[in-house]
């Protein structure tokens, strides 16, 4: 018993905390934490509201650095920690994983922070290294991205399917890089066609030209863009 009690007391050497230190530790956090944020509202390719998400980032990172720096050195205290998380419940989803490797890098830089001096040092390069090589990617992905959408037209005919089908093709291809004939069925005087088209990410006036030009010339036609990605089957 009494080697247990002893293994489960605080050190007298840990008794109390290095404020200089944890000072030191909070501010730093602060700084990276601030980064982070930057670089997350600039580079993100998250659709959430990406300032409000990145206010979390240096609460996240200055409380797992307190935590962290205050539990190190007594099982005690980190057995009370287990106990204590254990009754927390986060029910917020996580809607993007981009949004989860933003969390984990502001965990990750609490602990490194926390752990010590050494481990300080590792941190800060790590970071640097990560978010260059994250800035990097996005400007990658920036110059590449496209954008699949699904287009669903239906209009009433009054000419021969074939001279219609033509008349959408020559339309769409003036505006999109890539357009592929998905369907396209006749009943009656309807005429229903699907097509697959490409553009630019973020290229909305081009979608809103094609509407109004496909609606100039069939008024009552019915116009519809959807996201290739998330249409099932497509």
């Amino acid at each position: 018993m009494d080697q247990l009690a002893q293994l489960l007391s605080l050190p007298a050497e840990a008794s109390n905390l290095a404020i200089p230190t944890l000072l030191l530790n909070l501010l730093l956090g602060a700084a990276l934490g601030g980064l982070l944020r930057a670089q997350y509202v600039r580079f993100s390719g998250s659709l959430a509201n990406r300032e409000l998400f990145a206010r979390n980032f240096i609460p996240i990172i200055l409380a797992v650095t307190l935590i962290i720096m205050v539990v190190k050195a007594s099982l005690a205290l980190s057995l009370g920690l287990v106990g204590a998380l254990s009754i927390v419940r986060f029910r917020t989803p996580i809607k993007d994983p981009e949004e989860l490797v933003y969390l984990f890098l502001a965990i990750a830089i609490g602990l490194g922070l926390g752990l010590g001096a050494e481990q300080s040092v590792a941190t800060v390069a790590s970071i640097a290294l990560i978010l260059t090589i994250l800035t990097l990617l996005s400007w990658k992905r920036g110059e590449a991205a496209r954008q699949a959408l699904y287009l669903e037209i239906e209009l009433a005919g009054g000419a021969p399917p074939d001279s219609i089908l033509a008349q959408l093709s020559d339309l769409l291809r003036a505006s999109f890089s890539g357009v592929n004939l998905r369907r396209f069925d006749t009943q009656g005087d309807a005429v229903m066609a699907s097509f697959s088209v490409s553009c630019a990410a973020g290229s909305g006036e081009s979608i809103e030209a094609v509407s109004d030009a496909i609606r100039s010339n069939w008024p009552a036609a019915r116009v519809t863009f959807l996201d290739q990605d998330h249409v099932p089957g497509v």
